[in-house]
């Protein structure tokens, strides 16, 4: 696959128009290191009932990420599966729940994997994201579709809206990024404003990447004697890439709308586990994504609002492996999914303090594989909540219950009918401000489930089609605290922190039945998880034009398997990869038109496997990034430039067991703001 040329016919073909246009652009006066601005963008903004953890704007730039993946590991309460390079999968877990409990919504609509739960976030961008919020149990609003309500975490992306300054009408941004691992990755943004009612943008980004680089590898003896060392070249790491996105956005009277096209093709290799002799390194993913989606939202009368969000989702994947596990079998598989979405609410005040809203969501998915045996499934899933809130100034409540409906059906005689399956699950929030400050307490309470996967389901010679949902029960009490200074060299402070409690019940697992090498899923699992959350921040203003910004967080996590079972001799141990404390600290120095930044990342001790015994444990591992930028400027062009060092100590560490991380490495990237 070669998308470099088909990557410059839509750079040339987006910039042309600038050559063309007569109208002569402005400086935008808006820079990062406006000291206003900055401070403003480091505040609590949360004007729900549960505050949420958000990057955005300068923050987004001040750390060195490229993928979301990278972003969301300085949120607490976060862990992150990285399998190492630029082409391993990344996917996250909220408060040790589950992948698969985590909603991932861009734009406000949900990003499905009906196979198998999961979303990759390595494939998204920071290119074109204008910030990531992170909500424990929901997104404190009843305004909202029916699938938000659907989730026990939520990471909510949202993607740039044009915005033009004075008789401007074009913006443009050109990025190229390069460095370690062959990086080669260039991006356009273009945007243009058709009337002062609608505007349209398409952004663009190629990735190229070998994703080689030098690891070491080490394994211990429960005794603490080495057992066996490794060292050499990471190989099969490679990537290229190319996505596409357009916007249109619209406004109207008492309202807007927008319609959003993305599509994503990528072939990468699988980096392999690393053994004592060998590195399995012959998996190969070749990933097609494409989507539609369109939301308008519109104050029909003073009391009455409407929202309604549509989609269409069509998906591919390609899996090669002609050695998996060393064994002589041949794996290539093809999977094709396609998933149709309708949702409307409803939102009427009943008075100024009492809303309620009425949501009601139809989704289809179906899966297609070359795999012998196979389901082909259908689903059909109807969800309706009822919401209601109460602002009484000081103190606010919101309650919701979620009614979801499933009806499925299969080709395959072979597998049981399945069965349907309707389940209705409450929640409540609220929050209470004592006193006449920003200090507010908050706590919440929510039962929710998720569906079984396709895979769970239907996977040849493993799913079983008679699984009941997976539930979670959370809950959470907290405080929130921010105050502004207009004295002093301390201009805002302010901290979040949460204590919570989480039950996973009829979790799926993996289980031997009969002959050991034949496996089945069933409903056996069972998680308990208390933990707690803190998050601060803080901006200093040292001199006129010299501002120092720090962000830290902490969180203590245990989560605890109690299954009891016949097989289960890891009752009441720390369930795997799940640190029982992790950390974060980001610290921003801004002068003039430089800023340096340096982010650190500590992940405590953990195990790989359910059984907490010393041949399965994991070392703590941290890691200590720096870059430092320049903004410069020739007319009305304006460009930064950037130099970012990451794994600054050369640390030798992984994230999951035997997939080795870089160590030290290197990006620069330019940016041209036209």
């Amino acid at each position: 696959m070669n998308h470099f040329y088909s990557f410059a016919a839509v750079v040339l073909f987006s910039v042309t128009p600038l050559q063309l246009s007569s109208q002569k652009t402005t400086q935008d006066t808006l820079r990062t290191k406006d000291i206003q601005q900055i401070i403003l963008n480091r505040k609590l903004q949360e004007h729900g009932v549960i505050p949420s953890q958000k990057l955005q704007g300068a923050e987004l730039q001040q750390i060195n990420s490229v993928s979301v993946a990278d972003a969301i590991r300085y949120f607490s309460g976060i862990q992150l599966k990285d399998y190492g390079g630029i082409g391993g999968m990344k996917t996250v877990n909220i408060r040790g729940m589950g992948t698969q409990h985590v909603g991932v919504f861009y734009d406000g609509i949900q990003i499905g994997n009906a196979q198998n739960g999961t979303v990759d976030l390595g494939r998204f961008s920071l290119e074109n994201l204008e910030s990531i919020s992170l909500y424990n149990g929901q997104k404190s609003e009843i305004f909202q579709s029916a699938r938000d309500f659907g989730s026990s975490g939520t990471i909510y992306l949202q993607s740039k809206i044009p915005v033009f300054k004075g008789v401007k009408k074009t913006n443009a941004s050109i990025g190229y990024r390069s460095g370690s691992f062959g990086l080669v990755n260039p991006s356009i943004l273009l945007e243009q404003k058709i009337n002062n009612n609608i505007s349209v943008s398409l952004n663009t980004e190629y990735v190229n990447a070998d994703g080689k680089y030098k690891f070491y590898q080490r394994t211990a003896l429960p005794n603490g004697a080495m057992a066996w060392e490794r060292e050499g070249i990471r190989t099969n790491g490679d990537v290229e890439s190319l996505r596409a996105e357009a916007g249109v956005f619209g406004k109207m009277n008492g309202g807007k709308w927008n319609l959003k096209g993305y599509y994503y093709d990528s072939e990468r290799g699988i980096p392999g586990a690393i053994t004592k002799n060998t590195e399995i390194f012959s998996s190969r993913q070749w990933d097609r994504n494409f989507f539609v989606q369109g939301s308008l939202e519109k104050e029909i009368s003073p009391n009455y609002k409407l929202l309604i969000n549509a989609k269409f989702a069509d998906d591919y994947m390609h899996y090669y492996n002609d050695n998996p596990g060393g064994t002589p079998i041949l794996i290539d598989n093809t999977y094709k999914q396609k998933e149709f979405y309708f949702s409307t609410a409803h939102q009427y005040s009943i008075y100024d303090f009492w809303k309620v809203n009425l949501s009601a969501d139809y989704q289809y998915n179906t899966l297609d594989a070359n795999l012998r045996d196979f389901a082909y499934p259908e689903r059909n899933t109807e969800l309706v909540a009822l919401a209601s809130q109460l602002d009484l100034k000081k103190f606010k409540l919101q309650a919701s219950v979620l009614g979801t409906f499933v009806q499925e059906s299969i080709e395959n005689i072979k597998y049981s009918v399945p069965q349907n399956k309707n389940e209705f699950t409450p929640a409540v929030f609220a929050s209470y401000q004592p006193f006449n400050s920003d200090f507010k307490v908050h706590a919440f309470y929510k039962r929710i489930f998720r569906m079984p996967t396709f895979n769970d389901l239907y996977y040849t010679e493993i799913g079983s089609s008679q699984l009941k949902p997976e539930f979670t029960h959370q809950y959470d009490v907290g405080f929130s605290y921010s105050k502004d200074f207009e004295t002093g060299v301390l201009k805002n402070f302010n901290i979040l922190t949460d204590a919570y409690y989480n039950e996973v019940t009829d979790k799926i697992i993996a289980y031997p039945k009969g002959q050991q090498f034949r496996w089945t899923m069933v409903n056996l699992g069972e998680v308990q998880i208390k933990g707690i959350d803190v998050s601060t921040q803080a901006v200093w203003l040292i001199a006129k034009d010299l501002l120092f910004s720090t962000k830290f967080t902490y969180t203590f996590e245990e989560a605890l398997n109690v299954t009891k079972n016949e097989i289960t001799s890891y009752y009441r141990n720390q369930i795997p990869y799940t640190p029982r404390n992790s950390g974060t600290a980001l610290l921003g120095l801004t002068y003039k038109d430089w800023q340096l930044n340096y982010s650190f990342m500590y992940v405590g001790e953990r195990y790989n496997m359910n059984m907490n015994i010393p041949e399965n444990y994991e070392q703590p591992w941290y890691t200590s990034d720096v870059s430092m930028s320049k903004d410069f400027r020739m007319k009305t062009w304006s460009f930064k430039l950037a130099l970012e060092v990451n794994n600054l100590l050369d640390q030798n560490y992984s994230v999951i067991r035997n997939y080795s991380m870089p160590g030290r490495n290197y990006r620069i990237a330019l940016k041209i703001n036209l």
